[in-house]
């Protein structure tokens, strides 16, 4: 039998070429977010299985990366199901970890915090055209601020970044989970069902009124209902704000105050950002998570049908963990799909000030000619922040020359 030699499914190697540009991005995300008064932190890849399953993630927690127990703790012989096997996971989003660590931090840390997040992490989903095993998520958490300063920092320190990587004349969708509630409660579905609703109206953009329509109906919904609930959702619903929108649909069963939170959010943003994306108010964003309790939003890009990126308010999360209330907000971008865009465009990293040299030495050099190179070299590198690298020389030099060439070397000295 021989050796495999691909990665496991879903997972994936990245050559020189693709690492310059996710080095880039990452470093175009850290110095954005660090103008925001955002703090680079860490988390363990992995977390006790019990704060894994808490029912804060959603599906998602149908796909985590179970950790069997070791040595004596892994008792095969009495375990009557998968729970005595397993006592950690590999986390699956960077959310939970971080309500984990505010947590335990909360005492060493300002208020309000905001944190930033760049890490990897598991999820066991089939593996298709970007979706993976492993990635990047890329995550933004402004916790102990309960007013929307929150959201608008988010929103703007998001789209900033993504015009800084040349991103423009993207939407910037957003919504608010109590004003999907309550039309929801004034079209008299049961209040249990609030979620399992708004999971199906989650599927408008792909399946249609007419298929959200036969989804409910099929739930067993009464008709009158769900015909009422439709007409919140006719074609020109998209407005430029939610007061907007509600007087289009003529109900006034919404909390005022949440609509002018949401028409505060979205005026500071458009007058900061100026003419750059659009803000827009949608009902029928809803974000799969139903731990969000406020604000929720998303961002869509003509180059890819779902969005690359999404967040909201989540109130009651942390408290969990810490055991006192926390108002908490985050935004999280679609790394892996923001990558897979500028691949597509061919994208041209900023040139690199630096300059990179080669020193091609030959194989019979002197150890005295060696040490003299070193020297020369060090000197590049320590006093004249030069890129250095040091190869013998091959016997097909040609094709050695072309490669170095290709790498970016602007000159190539032979000793």
């Amino acid at each position: 039998m021989g050796f495999i030699k691909i990665p496991v499914k879903g997972m994936n190697d990245y050559l020189p070429d693709e690492m310059s540009i996710r080095e880039y991005v990452i470093g175009e995300i850290k110095n954005t977010y660090s103008t925001f008064g955002f703090n680079t932190i860490e988390t363990p890849c992995m977390e006790h299985i019990e704060n894994l399953c808490s029912k804060q993630g959603g599906e998602n927690e149908k796909l985590i990366f179970k950790v069997l127990k070791r040595g004596e703790k892994l008792d095969l012989a009495h375990a009557k199901d998968e729970n005595d096997l397993v006592d950690i996971g590999l986390r699956y989003d960077l959310t939970v970890p971080l309500s984990r660590y505010y947590a335990n931090n909360m005492s060493k840390l300002s208020s309000p915090f905001k944190a930033l997040q760049i890490g990897n992490v598991w999820r066991a989903d089939r593996p298709q055209k970007g979706r993976f095993r492993q990635f990047i998520q890329c995550d933004i958490d402004i916790l102990g601020e309960k007013s929307n300063l929150a959201e608008i920092e988010l929103v703007l320190a998001t789209t900033t970044l993504l015009n800084k990587i040349g991103f423009t004349n993207f939407k910037v969708r957003i919504n608010d989970r109590r004003i999907l509630k309550t039309l929801v409660e004034y079209c008299q579905f049961p209040d249990t069902d609030v979620d399992k609703i708004l999971i199906i109206l989650d599927k408008i953009d792909k399946i249609g009124k007419k298929g959200v329509f036969e989804e409910l109906t099929a739930a067993g919904y009464n008709q009158e209902a769900v015909d009422k609930y439709l007409t919140f959702f006719s074609e020109d619903i998209i407005t430029q704000s939610a007061k907007e929108y509600f007087a289009k649909i003529g109900v006034s069963c919404v909390d005022e105050t949440v609509i002018n939170n949401l028409d505060e959010i979205m005026d500071t943003v458009k007058a900061v950002s100026g003419v750059k994306f659009q803000v827009l108010f949608d009902p029928t964003l809803v974000r799969g998570m139903s731990y969000y309790t406020g604000p929720i939003f998303e961002i869509q890009m003509e180059e890819l049908a779902s969005s690359v990126a999404g967040g909201g308010r989540y109130d009651n999360m942390v408290e969990k963990y810490a055991g006192i209330s926390v108002p908490a907000c985050g935004f999280s971008i679609g790394f892996e799909r923001i990558i897979a865009i500028l691949k597509e465009k061919n994208y041209q990293l900023p040139i690199d000030s630096k300059q990179k040299i080669a020193y091609v030495i030959d194989k019979q050099i002197s150890k005295e000619k060696l040490i003299e190179i070193f020297k020369e070299v060090t000197d590049l590198r320590n006093k004249k922040n030069k890129i250095v690298l040091v190869v013998y020389k091959n016997k097909n030099f040609k094709f050695q020359k072309e490669r170095l060439l290709a790498d970016g070397f602007s000159e190539i000295i032979l000793k």
